[in-house]
């Protein structure tokens, strides 16, 4: 970064690229950054919004907006979306991520690389899928966490996504690691679910990596806290 403190107008706006940390929410990293800003520079509000939420389990790229580039938000988050998952086979959660504990297993004595790539040529393309119940997704004006937090039974309806590219990266008996290029909206977490059922076994979501949105790329985010060091050392000291 080249910027100095006093070269950057947070203000007017600006586009801020960062590499969320594990067990961070997104509004945990928006809200550290806001409350900097507004002490830096004495605003008492300033808007400051992501483009595209990470769950907490997940790292990797958040674009964060400021002043008037937040306009542009939902134009960015629209936008193509890369990510690096890694996938527990055999075992099930119910949040389909490591947020839960696991509930059932299941064989993988079955599961080569040459039947699970073949089974992933069935999610390329636009496909239906349905969200995780451990999601923000609205259901009579709740989230839909709140309510299978609750215990109650709810139906989540398929939406339309599309998924352009699936590449392994790495596979053992139990573990699969994969690069998903997919469009907005695209929950990773019921890819591994769907996933696991397709291959006959379960299947969640043990760790996954944003790396990109767009053009916009993780190799050149900021970790949030040597952002802001670098913008005032002393402050952050």
């Amino acid at each position: 970064m080249e910027k100095s403190f006093e070269e950057f107008d947070f203000q007017k706006g600006e586009i801020l690229l960062f590499d969320k940390e594990l067990d961070w929410t997104s509004f945990d990293l928006v809200r550290k950054l806001r409350n900097f800003l507004c002490r830096a520079t004495g605003v008492k509000k300033l808007k400051v919004g992501h483009a595209g939420t990470l769950d907490p389990k997940a790292t990797g790229l958040m674009i964060v907006c400021t002043g008037k580039e937040t306009k542009n938000i939902d134009l960015i988050q629209a936008k193509e979306k890369e990510y690096v998952a890694t996938i527990k086979l055999g075992a099930t959660t119910p949040s389909f991520d490591l947020e839960t504990a696991e509930d059932a297993t299941f064989p993988t004595d079955h599961l080569t690389l040459e039947f699970i790539e073949s089974t992933l040529k069935n999610f390329k393309g636009e496909i239906d899928q349905v969200p995780p119940i451990f999601s923000a997704v609205k259901i009579e004006g709740k989230r839909a966490y709140e309510h299978a937090r609750k215990g109650n039974d709810i139906v989540l309806q398929p939406k339309k996504i599309t998924i352009s590219e699936l590449e392994v990266l790495n596979f053992s008996n139990d573990q699969i690691v994969l690069r998903i290029v997919c469009s907005k909206g695209t929950y990773i977490r019921s890819l591994a679910r769907d996933l696991g059922i397709a291959l006959n076994s379960g299947a969640y979501l043990v760790g996954l990596c944003r790396t990109r949105i767009g053009d916009l790329k993780l190799e050149d985010a900021w970790d949030l806290k040597k952002f802001l060091e670098k913008l005032t050392p002393n402050e952050t000291n």
